[in-house]
């Protein structure tokens, strides 16, 4: 037998009714609690900060975040202490471009979005591969079909060799708090662009290296310390690095923002002391 809609009406305020007292019975308790003075005052009193961090979260995701270097593979251009400012906008983004305070790492992401391609001589922060938790910092030099030799101890991209010229001396951190003086020089890469590097042998273990193919979607990275730095030259199960995915970018280091030589302080209550004022807003080239 059907009912006529006034019935069906009726039983459905009847419904309403009933759903409206259950939540009212439900929520009634929180409602009450929220609405005390003091619970008020405690989230008034909470909001500022919430929503500092929350703006926070947002800019160093999509804007910049500040990374610590922790070794010296990058000298002359980084020390061990640097905090640097990488800017999150000119690779585009992906998951690794969130805040990873925990370092669940995870695997790599198989897009980005907005994503453009750095240029040889950009100083990058990268998600390392054989280990996405660990960040590293090195100098992109190869990209995506690029053939990369090491000869003697000098640079090969694409079969020419690059310029080297002498550039004086500079103290150089072994990575325990010991200083020695080392030889600088000045490399040209294949765009024109200039940067210091560390050399002072010709012979090392990675100073003659069979040719490097970049794979697509690939980058080839090294660091300045050509004598002592774990970068693209080896393998991913050997160092870690190896050819470097373009979705593991985390964005490009440009300005030193602060720096401490904690290795020669004797612990945290010397480190205000041990600031390196010199190197706060350094541009990183």
């Amino acid at each position: 037998m059907k009912s006529d809609q006034p019935d069906w009406q009726a039983r459905l305020r009847h419904f309403q009714a009933r759903l409206k007292a259950t939540l009212h019975e439900l929520t009634g308790p929180f409602a009450a609690f929220f609405a005390q003075k003091q619970v008020k005052a405690a989230i008034e009193w909470l909001k500022e900060p919430v929503y500092a961090v929350a703006l926070m979260f947002a800019l160093t995701t999509i804007i910049a975040q500040p990374f610590y270097v922790p070794s010296g593979s990058m000298e002359p251009t980084l020390a061990i202490g640097d905090a640097v400012l990488a800017a999150k906008f000119p690779y585009g983004y992906t998951r690794f471009s969130i805040p990873d305070p925990f370092g669940h790492g995870g695997p790599t992401p198989t897009t980005r979005f907005f994503g453009s391609d750095p240029e040889v001589g950009d100083v990058v922060v990268f998600r390392l591969p054989a280990k996405t938790s660990v960040t590293f910092v090195k100098r992109v030099i190869g990209l995506p079909g690029d053939r990369i030799q090491m000869i003697q101890g000098r640079l090969w991209i694409n079969g020419h060799e690059l310029p080297l010229a002498p550039a004086g001396m500079a103290e150089n951190e072994d990575g325990n708090g010991y200083f020695t003086q080392m030889p600088i020089f000045t490399e040209t890469l294949p765009n024109g662009r200039k940067h210091i590097v560390f050399k002072k042998q010709w012979d090392g273990v990675m100073d003659n290296t069979g040719v490097y193919v970049v794979p697509p979607g690939h980058l080839f990275m090294m660091g300045d310390n050509r004598d002592d730095s774990c970068d693209s030259r080896y393998p991913v199960d050997v160092c870690g690095v190896g050819y470097v995915p373009e979705a593991n970018l985390v964005g490009r280091a440009f300005i030193v923002i602060g720096s401490v030589d904690f290795k020669n302080a004797a612990g945290l209550w010397e480190w205000p002391f041990q600031f390196r004022f010199s190197r706060i807003l350094n541009r990183v080239r």
